[in-house]
């Protein structure tokens, strides 16, 4: 009898969300057993931006060219020297580390995309040899550059019929006539923590603000009636499009915060259930963040006709970290970690410029 062929790869994956609620770090084993792939996630941290760093992120799009790259500099020492601690501290002997860093430009109908932090200045801090820039390769072949967890959904969450992330965006993927489909679907914490600033919150703890709030019916309808919403797949959203087109119309209402949170969510739920009631009812993985907000989860389940699934909690937090980890070794394989069939590019790919560091 012929025995299995056993691979283990232990693989750090750093992840930072447009909602701004901090850098997550995980610590992986990957096994794959002939074809099978596994994981652990045997270590994880999310790390509290400090205010400095929420102001730099948040202005970066308005940034000057030089200021910028002094900036992807900055924050790539930053990402470095948490790396760094994160494996001191746990004693963690990892063969490679994976970034994805820190949105600030995503238009992909332009042909942009850029993730702050520089990668070759992580490999030098941490003497090891680190993926970034996972986005790229696909835009300049025509696709979307986004969604990239799919991948790691087909292969490490293979259980279940959908696999839905609550992040700063909501985005989907499953398998349709062979091909895995995913999109994103429509803002999340992005708008919802962006809300609560207001009140000098960074998120709202279990929805309770926005369980307090009235549905205004007229800005529900002209928030479900985004051009967006319309659109067929490939597609992806970015904080671009959440400043041109939600932003305004959120501010044209003069309504208690509330209602506005309360709102919001309604449409999250709208959105999502207008993604997955049309296909046949199955499991949905549901991670991110957004899992977290109570009141969320709520309306979503009163919406899906599907069995809504939450997971352990820190799959829930960290699986973008744990996937981004997983791309991280298909692409030092060269193996695919991009579908084209989900980014609309004209070929799959093998994504991501990788970082030696210099001896």
């Amino acid at each position: 009898m012929q025995k299995e062929k056993v691979r283990t790869h232990l693989v750090i994956g750093m992840m930072s969300g447009t909602s701004l609620d901090g850098l997550d770090i995980a610590f992986c084993r990957f096994k794959k057993i002939d074809s099978k792939w596994t994981f652990e996630i045997l270590e994880a941290d999310t790390l509290d931006y400090p205010e400095i760093w929420i102001k730099s992120l948040t202005n970066a799009g308005n940034l000057k060219r030089e200021e910028l790259l002094a900036l992807h500099d900055q924050y790539g020492r930053f990402l470095g020297k948490q790396a760094r601690e994160f494996i001191d501290k746990n004693k963690l002997k990892p063969e490679l580390i994976a970034s994805h860093g820190h949105t600030i430009f995503h238009e992909p109908n332009k042909g942009i995309t850029f993730q702050l932090g520089k990668g070759s200045l992580i490999a030098e801090l941490t003497n090891l040899p680190v993926v970034w820039d996972f986005r790229s390769p696909d835009v300049a072949k025509g696709g979307q550059g986004a969604p990239l967890v799919p991948v790691g959904d087909k292969f490490l969450f293979s259980d279940y019929e959908f696999c839905l992330n609550l992040g700063g965006f909501s985005n989907i993927s499953f398998d349709e006539k062979g091909k895995r489909i995913a999109f994103d679907i429509c803002p999340v914490n992005i708008e919802l923590n962006s809300l609560v600033r207001e009140k000098g919150l960074t998120f709202d703890e279990d929805g309770e603000i926005a369980k307090t709030g009235t549905l205004n019916a007229e800005l529900l309808s002209e928030l479900n009636n985004l051009d967006y919403y319309r659109k067929s797949p490939p597609k992806s959203l970015g904080r671009e499009w959440v400043e041109e087109n939600v932003l305004p119309l959120m501010d044209s209402y003069r309504i208690p915060l509330e209602d506005k949170l309360n709102t919001f969510c309604e449409h999250i739920a709208d959105q999502l259930a207008k993604s997955v009631n049309q296909y046949p009812k199955g499991q949905i993985l549901v991670t991110g963040g957004g899992t977290m907000n109570k009141y969320l989860m709520e309306v979503i389940r009163k919406k899906a006709t599907h069995n809504i699934c939450i997971p352990d909690k820190k799959t829930i937090q960290f699986k973008e970290a744990l996937v981004f980890a997983f791309l991280a070794v298909l692409r030092l394989d060269n193996s695919i970690n991009c579908f084209s069939s989900v980014t609309g590019a004209k070929s799959d790919s093998s994504s991501g410029t990788i970082s030696y560091p210099q001896a």
